[in-house]
Protein backbone atom coordinates (compact mmCIF):
# COMPACT_ATOMS: atom_id res chain seq x y z
CA UNK A 1 0.00 0.00 0.00
CA UNK A 2 3.30 2.50 0.58
CA UNK A 3 3.34 4.97 -1.91
CA UNK A 4 -0.49 5.14 -3.09
CA UNK A 5 -1.58 7.92 -0.87
CA UNK A 6 -2.37 10.94 -2.64
CA UNK A 7 -1.59 14.30 -0.16
CA UNK A 8 -3.50 17.36 -1.48
CA UNK A 9 -1.53 20.51 -2.14
CA UNK A 10 -3.75 22.48 0.05
CA UNK A 11 -3.38 20.52 3.50
CA UNK A 12 0.46 20.50 2.57
CA UNK A 13 0.21 24.52 2.45
CA UNK A 14 -1.65 24.39 5.62
CA UNK A 15 0.58 22.43 7.47
CA UNK A 16 3.78 24.34 6.41
CA UNK A 17 1.96 27.97 7.34
CA UNK A 18 0.75 26.85 11.11
CA UNK A 19 3.12 24.81 11.97
CA UNK A 20 6.72 25.62 9.92
CA UNK A 21 8.94 22.29 10.29
CA UNK A 22 6.62 20.16 12.23
CA UNK A 23 4.06 20.16 9.31
CA UNK A 24 6.62 19.61 6.49
CA UNK A 25 7.43 16.40 8.86
CA UNK A 26 4.30 15.28 9.51
CA UNK A 27 3.43 15.86 5.61
CA UNK A 28 6.21 13.71 4.31
CA UNK A 29 5.58 10.96 7.00
CA UNK A 30 2.04 10.83 6.24
CA UNK A 31 2.55 8.34 3.14
CA UNK A 32 4.02 5.48 5.20
CA UNK A 33 2.08 6.38 8.53
CA UNK A 34 -1.03 5.83 6.52
CA UNK A 35 -0.04 2.77 4.50
CA UNK A 36 1.05 1.28 8.25
CA UNK A 37 -2.64 1.83 9.55
CA UNK A 38 -4.09 0.55 6.43
CA UNK A 39 -2.03 -2.78 7.25
CA UNK A 40 -2.54 -2.58 10.60
CA UNK A 41 -5.84 -2.21 10.98
CA UNK A 42 -6.77 -4.26 8.01
CA UNK A 43 -8.37 -1.44 6.21
CA UNK A 44 -9.15 -0.83 2.04
CA UNK A 45 -9.26 2.24 0.37
CA UNK A 46 -12.52 3.18 -0.64
CA UNK A 47 -12.55 6.77 -2.11
CA UNK A 48 -10.27 9.84 -2.71
CA UNK A 49 -8.82 11.83 0.42
CA UNK A 50 -10.41 14.46 2.08
CA UNK A 51 -8.97 16.81 4.45
CA UNK A 52 -9.33 20.04 6.77
CA UNK A 53 -7.05 22.15 8.00
CA UNK A 54 -4.83 20.29 9.88
CA UNK A 55 -6.06 16.37 9.08
CA UNK A 56 -5.40 13.92 6.40
CA UNK A 57 -8.97 11.97 6.07
CA UNK A 58 -9.21 8.38 4.46
CA UNK A 59 -12.42 6.68 3.26
CA UNK A 60 -11.55 3.09 4.37
CA UNK A 61 -13.63 -0.46 4.49
CA UNK A 62 -12.79 -2.87 7.79
CA UNK A 63 -12.26 -6.21 7.41
CA UNK A 64 -15.68 -7.16 7.77
CA UNK A 65 -17.08 -4.48 5.73
CA UNK A 66 -17.83 -1.59 7.90
CA UNK A 67 -17.24 1.20 6.13
CA UNK A 68 -15.06 3.75 7.98
CA UNK A 69 -12.77 7.34 7.76
CA UNK A 70 -9.59 6.83 8.94
CA UNK A 71 -8.28 10.51 10.35
CA UNK A 72 -4.44 11.36 10.81
CA UNK A 73 -3.59 14.70 11.94
CA UNK A 74 -0.57 16.43 13.63
CA UNK A 75 -0.86 15.65 17.52
CA UNK A 76 -1.10 19.09 19.28
CA UNK A 77 -2.81 20.07 22.47
CA UNK A 78 -5.78 20.96 20.50
CA UNK A 79 -6.09 17.41 18.98
CA UNK A 80 -5.07 15.29 21.69
CA UNK A 81 -8.05 15.45 23.72
CA UNK A 82 -9.99 14.38 20.54
CA UNK A 83 -10.33 10.50 21.00
CA UNK A 84 -11.31 11.09 24.80
CA UNK A 85 -14.17 12.97 23.84
CA UNK A 86 -15.33 11.39 21.30
CA UNK A 87 -15.14 8.11 23.69
CA UNK A 88 -17.56 9.87 26.40
CA UNK A 89 -19.73 11.31 24.13
CA UNK A 90 -20.11 7.09 22.31
CA UNK A 91 -21.97 8.78 19.59
CA UNK A 92 -24.54 11.25 21.06
CA UNK A 93 -24.21 14.41 18.98
CA UNK A 94 -20.69 13.36 17.51
CA UNK A 95 -18.96 10.59 15.35
CA UNK A 96 -18.56 7.68 16.81
CA UNK A 97 -14.77 6.72 17.76
CA UNK A 98 -13.93 3.05 16.69
CA UNK A 99 -10.26 2.57 17.22
CA UNK A 100 -7.04 4.45 18.46
CA UNK A 101 -3.36 4.50 18.54
CA UNK A 102 -2.56 7.03 21.37
CA UNK A 103 1.24 7.70 20.05
CA UNK A 104 0.65 9.62 16.43
CA UNK A 105 -2.75 10.44 17.35
CA UNK A 106 -4.43 8.36 14.39
CA UNK A 107 -8.22 6.95 14.51
CA UNK A 108 -10.57 5.19 12.89
CA UNK A 109 -13.88 6.57 12.84
CA UNK A 110 -17.93 6.06 11.70
CA UNK A 111 -18.07 7.18 7.92
CA UNK A 112 -20.58 9.90 8.07
CA UNK A 113 -22.04 11.62 4.45
CA UNK A 114 -19.30 14.03 3.84
CA UNK A 115 -21.64 14.83 0.35
CA UNK A 116 -24.26 15.97 3.20
CA UNK A 117 -23.25 18.92 5.11
CA UNK A 118 -24.53 21.36 7.18
CA UNK A 119 -23.27 24.00 5.13
CA UNK A 120 -25.18 22.93 2.55
CA UNK A 121 -28.83 23.84 4.56
CA UNK A 122 -30.00 26.65 2.76
CA UNK A 123 -31.69 27.76 5.76
CA UNK A 124 -28.87 29.49 8.26
CA UNK A 125 -31.23 29.97 11.16
CA UNK A 126 -31.75 26.19 10.72
CA UNK A 127 -28.41 25.33 10.95
CA UNK A 128 -27.46 27.60 13.80
CA UNK A 129 -30.37 25.66 15.81
CA UNK A 130 -29.33 22.24 14.72
CA UNK A 131 -25.44 23.21 15.98
CA UNK A 132 -27.28 24.50 19.29
CA UNK A 133 -29.04 20.81 19.59
CA UNK A 134 -25.82 19.00 18.81
CA UNK A 135 -23.99 21.41 21.72
CA UNK A 136 -26.93 20.36 23.69
CA UNK A 137 -25.94 16.89 23.85
CA UNK A 138 -21.94 17.36 23.60
CA UNK A 139 -22.39 19.67 26.96
CA UNK A 140 -24.66 17.32 28.98
CA UNK A 141 -21.40 15.06 29.67
CA UNK A 142 -18.72 16.30 32.33
CA UNK A 143 -15.24 16.99 31.24
CA UNK A 144 -12.87 14.19 32.51
CA UNK A 145 -9.69 14.64 34.47
CA UNK A 146 -6.70 16.09 32.58
CA UNK A 147 -8.50 17.16 29.53
CA UNK A 148 -7.30 21.37 29.19
CA UNK A 149 -9.10 23.67 30.66
CA UNK A 150 -10.79 26.89 29.91
CA UNK A 151 -9.75 28.63 33.61
CA UNK A 152 -6.10 27.88 32.14
CA UNK A 153 -6.65 29.07 28.95
CA UNK A 154 -8.21 32.03 30.41
CA UNK A 155 -6.29 32.92 33.02
CA UNK A 156 -3.29 32.71 29.69
CA UNK A 157 -5.01 35.10 27.93
CA UNK A 158 -5.97 37.35 30.43
CA UNK A 159 -1.99 37.47 31.07
CA UNK A 160 -1.08 38.31 27.38
CA UNK A 161 -3.64 40.75 26.94
CA UNK A 162 -1.56 44.30 28.08
CA UNK A 163 1.16 43.71 25.85
CA UNK A 164 -1.24 43.04 23.23
CA UNK A 165 -3.51 45.92 23.62
CA UNK A 166 0.42 48.15 23.11
CA UNK A 167 0.33 46.52 19.57
CA UNK A 168 -3.30 47.49 18.83
CA UNK A 169 -2.89 51.17 16.79
CA UNK A 170 -6.54 51.51 16.55
CA UNK A 171 -7.79 53.17 19.31
CA UNK A 172 -11.25 51.59 19.33
CA UNK A 173 -10.34 48.22 18.18
CA UNK A 174 -8.19 48.53 21.14
CA UNK A 175 -11.02 49.70 23.44
CA UNK A 176 -13.02 46.64 22.49
CA UNK A 177 -10.54 44.26 23.19
CA UNK A 178 -9.49 45.73 26.61
CA UNK A 179 -13.60 45.90 27.12
CA UNK A 180 -13.40 41.58 26.11
CA UNK A 181 -10.72 41.03 28.67
CA UNK A 182 -12.37 43.07 31.43
CA UNK A 183 -15.74 41.03 30.75
CA UNK A 184 -13.44 37.39 30.94
CA UNK A 185 -12.03 38.82 34.02
CA UNK A 186 -14.97 38.73 35.79
CA UNK A 187 -16.25 35.24 35.39
CA UNK A 188 -12.38 33.47 34.92
CA UNK A 189 -13.31 32.05 38.49
CA UNK A 190 -16.01 30.11 37.32
CA UNK A 191 -14.98 28.65 34.55
CA UNK A 192 -17.01 25.88 33.97
CA UNK A 193 -16.43 22.19 33.59
CA UNK A 194 -18.59 20.54 30.57
CA UNK A 195 -17.01 18.90 27.66
CA UNK A 196 -16.69 21.51 25.08
CA UNK A 197 -16.57 21.35 21.34
CA UNK A 198 -14.85 24.14 21.17
CA UNK A 199 -15.28 24.07 16.94
CA UNK A 200 -18.30 23.47 15.95
CA UNK A 201 -19.67 25.69 12.64
CA UNK A 202 -21.88 23.96 9.68
CA UNK A 203 -18.44 22.38 8.17
CA UNK A 204 -17.99 20.35 11.00
CA UNK A 205 -21.25 18.75 10.94
CA UNK A 206 -22.19 15.95 8.63
CA UNK A 207 -25.62 13.85 8.15
CA UNK A 208 -25.52 9.78 9.37
CA UNK A 209 -28.05 7.00 8.67
CA UNK A 210 -28.50 6.66 11.71
CA UNK A 211 -29.33 10.42 13.00
CA UNK A 212 -29.74 13.70 11.15
CA UNK A 213 -26.69 15.60 12.42
CA UNK A 214 -23.62 14.31 14.13
CA UNK A 215 -20.74 16.67 15.20
CA UNK A 216 -17.11 15.74 13.90
CA UNK A 217 -13.52 17.37 14.65
CA UNK A 218 -13.57 17.89 17.79
CA UNK A 219 -10.66 20.28 19.98
CA UNK A 220 -12.04 19.61 23.45
CA UNK A 221 -12.03 21.24 26.84
CA UNK A 222 -13.53 21.97 30.14
CA UNK A 223 -15.34 24.32 30.21
CA UNK A 224 -18.28 26.89 30.48
CA UNK A 225 -21.00 26.29 27.45
CA UNK A 226 -20.72 29.99 26.29
CA UNK A 227 -17.27 29.49 25.26
CA UNK A 228 -18.85 27.12 22.49
CA UNK A 229 -21.57 29.76 20.94
CA UNK A 230 -18.42 31.64 18.64
CA UNK A 231 -17.94 29.58 15.78
CA UNK A 232 -22.21 29.79 14.80
CA UNK A 233 -22.00 33.57 15.13
CA UNK A 234 -19.07 33.83 13.22
CA UNK A 235 -19.50 30.85 10.52
CA UNK A 236 -21.83 32.54 7.62
CA UNK A 237 -20.73 35.91 9.29
CA UNK A 238 -24.00 38.57 8.93
CA UNK A 239 -23.23 41.66 11.31
CA UNK A 240 -27.29 41.91 11.68
CA UNK A 241 -27.93 38.23 12.41
CA UNK A 242 -25.44 37.80 15.57
CA UNK A 243 -27.97 39.10 18.16
CA UNK A 244 -30.69 36.27 16.43
CA UNK A 245 -28.07 33.37 16.76
CA UNK A 246 -26.46 34.57 20.03
CA UNK A 247 -30.18 34.55 21.57
CA UNK A 248 -31.40 31.63 19.83
CA UNK A 249 -28.49 29.35 21.17
CA UNK A 250 -28.74 30.69 24.14
CA UNK A 251 -32.11 29.83 24.57
CA UNK A 252 -31.73 26.46 23.24
CA UNK A 253 -29.11 26.17 25.73
CA UNK A 254 -30.63 27.13 28.34
CA UNK A 255 -27.66 29.95 29.18
CA UNK A 256 -27.70 32.41 31.62
CA UNK A 257 -27.00 35.64 28.71
CA UNK A 258 -24.82 37.53 30.69
CA UNK A 259 -22.25 34.35 31.39
CA UNK A 260 -22.77 33.10 27.70
CA UNK A 261 -21.86 36.93 26.17
CA UNK A 262 -18.78 37.04 28.47
CA UNK A 263 -17.18 33.89 27.59
CA UNK A 264 -18.63 34.54 23.79
CA UNK A 265 -16.24 37.76 24.41
CA UNK A 266 -13.42 35.34 25.69
CA UNK A 267 -13.30 33.99 22.25
CA UNK A 268 -13.11 37.37 20.43
CA UNK A 269 -9.95 38.19 22.96
CA UNK A 270 -8.68 34.42 21.87
CA UNK A 271 -8.84 35.25 18.49
CA UNK A 272 -7.20 38.97 18.58
CA UNK A 273 -4.28 37.38 20.89
CA UNK A 274 -3.50 35.00 18.13
CA UNK A 275 -3.81 37.60 15.26
CA UNK A 276 -1.86 40.41 16.63
CA UNK A 277 0.79 37.76 18.46
CA UNK A 278 1.29 36.62 14.88
CA UNK A 279 1.54 40.18 13.22
CA UNK A 280 -1.93 40.16 11.26
CA UNK A 281 -4.58 42.14 11.63
CA UNK A 282 -7.51 41.89 13.80
CA UNK A 283 -10.74 39.83 11.87
CA UNK A 284 -13.32 42.79 11.58
CA UNK A 285 -16.21 39.74 11.79
CA UNK A 286 -14.47 39.24 15.25
CA UNK A 287 -14.67 42.85 16.26
CA UNK A 288 -18.45 43.28 15.04
CA UNK A 289 -19.75 40.48 17.35
CA UNK A 290 -17.84 42.08 20.31
CA UNK A 291 -19.79 45.10 19.05
CA UNK A 292 -23.04 43.47 18.19
CA UNK A 293 -23.11 42.43 21.73
CA UNK A 294 -21.96 44.99 23.42
CA UNK A 295 -24.17 47.60 21.94
CA UNK A 296 -27.15 45.28 22.96
CA UNK A 297 -25.88 45.89 26.91
CA UNK A 298 -25.44 49.65 27.07
CA UNK A 299 -28.71 49.91 25.50
CA UNK A 300 -30.10 48.01 28.40
CA UNK A 301 -28.35 50.12 30.45
CA UNK A 302 -29.36 53.49 28.92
Amino acid sequence: MRGVIDIPAELTEAQIKFNKEAGRAFIAALPDLAAGFLDRWELRLAGAPMHGVSALVLPVDRADGTPAVLKLQLRDHESEGEPVALRLWNGDGAVRLLDHDEPTGTMLLERLDSSRMLAHQPDVHEGVLVIARLLAHLHATPAPLGMRRLGDIAASMLERTPATLERIPDPEARRLVADCAAAVREVADEPGDRLLHWDLHDENVLAADRAPWLAIDPKPLAGDPGFDLWPALANNFDPGDVLWRFDAMTEVLGLDRARARAWTYGRTLQNCLWETEEGRPLDEADLEIARRLRGRTASRRA
